[in-house]
């Protein structure tokens, strides 16, 4: 290691403060003129506002809590009966079974699969993944889809 190789400032040590006026940090030590903050064990607990009601306390109490997670959109094994070649998000969005081609989609058995069909989708129960291989057809587990972020437009 050379010289020019150093780190700058990698082996900086702590400022020393209360040193006297020509050391740059003397006299207040960079606290200030009096004040409670000035004082040794000064200052306020994390949260205080100087005597007026607090956020926390001005807020309402919010009980429980609500997961932010969306639920999965139910296929019925019946349903996979009207659709042909691969089953994806966007087949299922292009057929009009699910709302958006972008959320999870779950299959369930309801009603008998009579088709051999290569299904890739978020999830299915395991009486489905046997109904879609007893048929001759296969189950993947695949990736939820993302949206893809719109182009910028520059405009001047």
């Amino acid at each position: 290691m050379k010289y020019n190789e150093l780190k700058v400032d990698s082996a900086k040590s702590k400022t020393r403060v209360g040193r006297g006026i020509s050391a740059g940090k003397g006299k207040t030590a960079g606290r200030g003129t009096k004040g409670q903050n000035a004082r040794t064990g000064g200052g306020v607990r994390p949260g205080f506002e100087g005597g007026q009601n607090p956020l926390a306390q001005r807020l309402p109490k919010l009980r429980g809590f609500r997961s932010i997670r969306t639920a999965a959109e139910t296929i019925y094994t019946g349903q996979l009966n009207e659709l042909s070649g691969k089953i994806t998000n966007q087949s299922l969005y292009e057929a009009g079974l699910v709302s958006t081609p972008y959320g999870r989609v779950k299959v369930v058995v309801q009603g008998e699969l009579s088709k051999k069909l290569d299904v890739s989708l978020q999830g299915a129960s395991k009486q489905a993944e046997a109904m879609i291989k007893k048929a001759g057809g296969s189950f993947t587990r695949a990736l939820q889809p993302q949206r893809q972020p719109k182009p910028k437009t520059t405009t001047k």
